[in-house]
C-alpha cells in the first residue's frame, strides 16, 4: 500500500507540473489505443510517448491505455467509464482483408489484435457520444472501419506524390513540415484553426483510396489525397487526420488548436 502511494504520488506530482493551469479534478479520461508488438520473448502492448504528452499537454487530458484486446475489449465498459477516445499512429498497417484489398507485399508489418479491437470500438465510441480523435493509422482505420478502403503504396499511383519524409533524415526533420493541405471551406478544421490551409509532417506510404459512408472531407493535399475528415452526423466531436499533430504539439498552433478542441469535447462529456 505504501508503495502504490509513492507510485500515484509520482504521478500525481507528474500531472501537476505539466498542467496549464486547468484544474486536476475535472481532466477527462481519454483512452489511447495500444498496439501489440513482440519485444522479445514475449508480447507487450505499447503506446508512443508523443501521444500521451499530447494528451496531458495539448488536450489537458489524462490518458489511460486501451491494450489491442481484440473480441476481449469490453466495449460497452470502456464507453462508459471513458471521456474521449484517442486513436493512435503505427508502424503497421490494416490488414488489406478489412477493406477487400489484395493481400499485404511481403515484409509489410501488420497488428491484427489491433484491427479488430479499433474497427469495432471507433464506430461504437462515435455512436455513444465519446469525442474521437484519430491519427495517421487511426484515421486509416475509421476510414475501413466505416466501410472505406486504401490505398496500399501511394507510390505505386503516378497521380498521387511520395507521402513519406526521407526515413534517412533525423526523426526532428523527418517530422518536420513537408506539404500543405486545403482545409475544406466552412469545415470543422477552417473554424478550429481560423486558417484555410496549413503545411503538415507527413510519414505515410498508404492513403484513402475510397472514402467512407457517412464521412466528410474536411482537408485535402495538393495532390487530392485526403488528409482530413469529420463522422458527419456524430454526436460529439469525431475528426481524423493523415498527419501527426501529436509530434510537440505546443510548438505548431494548428496541432495545438485540433488537440485544444478535443480536449474540450472531451471535458463536456465529462460533465455530462
Amino acid at each position: 500500500m505504501a508503495r502504490a502511494r509513492r507510485v500515484f504520488g509520482r504521478l500525481d506530482d507528474h500531472f501537476e507540473r505539466r498542467s496549464s493551469g486547468v484544474d486536476m479534478s475535472k481532466r477527462p479520461l481519454i483512452g489511447v489505443t495500444a498496439c501489440r508488438q513482440i519485444i522479445e520473448p514475449h508480447y507487450f502492448h505499447v503506446v508512443g510517448e508523443k501521444y500521451i504528452d499530447a494528451i496531458v499537454d495539448g488536450a489537458e487530458g489524462v490518458p489511460l491505455q486501451l491494450p489491442a484486446l481484440a473480441e476481449r475489449t469490453a466495449v460497452a465498459e470502456l464507453l462508459g467509464r471513458l471521456d474521449g477516445l484517442l486513436v493512435t499512429g503505427s508502424p503497421s498497417n490494416i490488414e488489406p482483408g478489412h477493406y477487400g484489398g489484395e493481400p499485404s507485399k511481403p515484409g509489410t508489418s501488420h497488428d491484427p489484435a489491433r484491427d479488430r479491437t479499433t474497427l469495432k470500438l471507433i464506430p461504437a465510441a462515435v455512436a455513444a457520444g465519446l469525442p474521437v480523435f484519430a491519427i495517421c493509422r487511426g484515421f486509416q482505420e475509421m476510414n475501413v472501419a466505416y466501410g472505406g478502403s486504401l490505398h496500399q503504396e501511394l507510390r505505386d499511383h503516378p497521380d498521387r506524390d511520395d507521402h513519406h519524409a526521407d526515413e534517412r533524415l533525423p526523426i526532428e526533420e523527418q517530422y518536420g513540415p513537408l506539404h500543405s493541405v486545403r482545409f475544406a471551406a466552412g469545415g470543422m478544421l477552417e473554424e478550429l484553426t481560423g486558417r484555410s490551409e496549413a503545411t503538415v509532417n507527413s510519414v505515410h506510404y498508404q492513403g484513402i483510396d475510397r472514402l467512407g459512408e457517412g464521412l466528410g472531407i474536411e482537408a485535402v493535399a495538393r495532390d487530392g489525397l485526403v488528409e482530413a475528415f469529420r463522422v458527419e452526423d456524430a454526436p460529439a466531436f469525431a475528426l481524423a487526420v493523415q498527419w501527426h499533430p501529436e509530434w510537440r504539439v505546443l510548438e505548431n498552433p494548428v496541432s495545438l488548436a485540433i488537440f485544444r478542441a478535443f480536449g474540450a469535447a472531451c471535458r463536456a462529456r465529462a460533465g455530462e
